[in-house]
């Protein structure tokens, strides 16, 4: 009976807690947004499968700015192209932070560009802006780089004989390679074990982050960390990946030529070297290690997962595929490697490939921004901390900005007489200071390793197109493309 009484009593201080939280909040005036219950906010409102369904759904009743709670973590929401275009890129400076992802925290200890904020995000950002620039532009750029991974991509593809096989992990090999070589210096062989290992832990890791697991992770940290669970097998192989990454580190301080930069790494030491006196600066070990990581992870899982995803569309669309090489034969031809000077005669190739991008829709719900001060935005207050949701999949489905939304259509980027014509409404990478870093790097990636496996094969699959299903696998933190078994026909 004491117990009882001690649970109800505790129960109606988390209830008045609540109430007072909800009232001292419309005094803040806060977006609207649909009821929240005490402790667990909207969660139980939220389609678990599908939650960017959900999303849509409050929006049609709250209007494009509205506020829910993931547990008792308050969000604030911009629904559609002129929500977020206004809060990203019109009052860029006042949405600029970054949210405390709690799963990205912990396997960067805070450091690195993409979970840092003030001082530290802008030094790194910078610096590696910079960095992708020179190589890019450097007397072996990315460019090159990419044509001679895509020769590889191509000779591994060529020894299946036409037998069917899954491409998964082999995109991922390739994608990583450019990955490796700007921050490395180096590409590994496909079937270098140790780099196997990393790809499949990368894999591992986005998985996770796209499932209820680790949604709840990200929701309710404090608990996770305390329960058995899946979570804990994932940060041991972040640790992996970082005992990797600081090896690669001391192999780069045993052989640094400070006059000849061979990379990333090569060209943060440097630096590091010449801030040794700094007490302020970011150019240190731990920021290094995080950054790297931050590069390796994000450059590998969704580029090639957006190759695959293309690779699927072409096989469920046949009459695409032929369009593109024929397209591709007549600009080209099938010997010459593609060079991104390609793309402006190429405007079919090119709408496809953007298409791909806006349909799959990889990270519907971007990387979460957060108010580091108290926010005016259109007549409402965003009080400080309050984490902002820039919702990429309203966005790239809006009903007023695409002629088809909810179905795949070239069209969408081309004009009446077949030329490519931009949207201003394609933001797969974000806007804003908070955009995607590596958007010029993926973008080059997706075209020539897309245009050069369209010159050399035709794609299908054992079931035929019918059998291929665009709906993504997971959808979450990222919408995850099915796998399947792909024939590479030689052409």
């Amino acid at each position: 009976m004491e117990f009882s009484t001690t649970v109800i009593l505790a129960g109606l201080i988390f209830a008045l807690l609540w109430l007072f939280t909800v009232k001292s909040s419309k005094k803040d005036r806060l977006p609207p947004g649909p009821f929240a219950f005490p402790l667990i906010g909207n969660l139980p409102q939220i389609n678990k499968k599908r939650p960017f369904e959900s999303f849509l759904k409050f929006s049609e009743t709250h209007g494009p700015v509205m506020t829910l709670y993931l547990g008792w973590q308050r969000v604030v929401v911009l629904v559609g192209y002129d929500a977020v275009k206004e809060a990203l890129v019109d009052q860029a400076d006042e949405f600029v932070g970054r949210g405390p992802v709690p799963f990205m925290q912990k396997a960067t200890k805070g450091y690195g560009i993409v979970i840092s904020n003030g001082e530290r995000w802008q030094q790194l950002r910078r610096f590696t802006l910079t960095t992708l620039r020179d190589f890019g532009m450097g007397r072996k750029g990315m460019e090159e780089w990419i044509q001679e991974e895509s020769q590889h991509l191509r000779a591994r593809i060529r020894s299946f004989k036409g037998e069917a096989f899954d491409p998964t992990f082999l995109l991922s090999r390739t994608v990583s390679n450019v990955i490796c070589c700007l921050v490395f210096g180096q590409r590994f062989t496909y079937e270098d074990k140790q780099f196997l290992n990393l790809l499949s832990i990368i894999n591992t890791i986005l998985k996770f982050l796209s499932s209820p697991w680790g949604v709840l992770y990200n929701i309710f940290p404090w608990l996770m960390e305390h329960l058995p669970g899946y979570q804990h097998t994932v940060f041991g192989n972040v640790k992996e990946v970082r005992r990797f990454i600081k090896m690669k580190i001391q192999e780069h301080k045993a052989t640094l030529d400070p006059s000849s930069p061979r990379d990333f790494i090569d060209c943060f030491l440097i630096r590091s070297d010449q801030e040794e006196d700094n007490p302020k600066t970011e150019f240190h070990n731990e920021n290094l290690i995080s950054t790297a990581v931050n590069l390796f992870l994000a450059g590998t899982e969704t580029t090639s997962s957006t190759i695959r995803y293309a690779l699927n569309v072409l096989i469920k669309y046949p009459d695409i595929q032929e369009k593109m090489q024929q397209e591709i034969d007549t600009v080209i031809g099938r010997d010459r490697c593609p060079k991104m000077e390609d793309r402006k005669s190429l405007p079919f190739t090119d709408a496809v490939i953007h298409e791909v991008q806006r349909f799959l829709d990889i990270v519907p719900f971007s990387l979460p921004h957060c108010a580091l001060k108290d926010i005016s935005f259109r007549g409402y207050t965003i009080p400080k901390d309050t984490l902002i949701i820039p919702f990429l999949h309203s966005v790239l489905k809006e009903e007023k900005h695409w002629t088809t939304p909810g179905s795949f259509n070239p069209q969408n980027f081309l004009d009446q007489n077949g030329n490519f014509k931009k949207n201003p409404s394609f933001l797969p990478f974000s806007a804003g200071k908070r955009a995607c870093v590596g958007e010029s790097l993926a973008r080059m990636e997706l075209f020539l390793f897309i245009v050069s496996l369209l010159q050399g094969f035709t794609f299908s699959c054992p079931g035929g197109p019918d059998s291929i299903n665009l709906v993504s696998e997971y959808s979450s933190f990222a919408n995850v493309p099915r796998m399947y078994e792909i024939i590479a026909t030689p052409r």
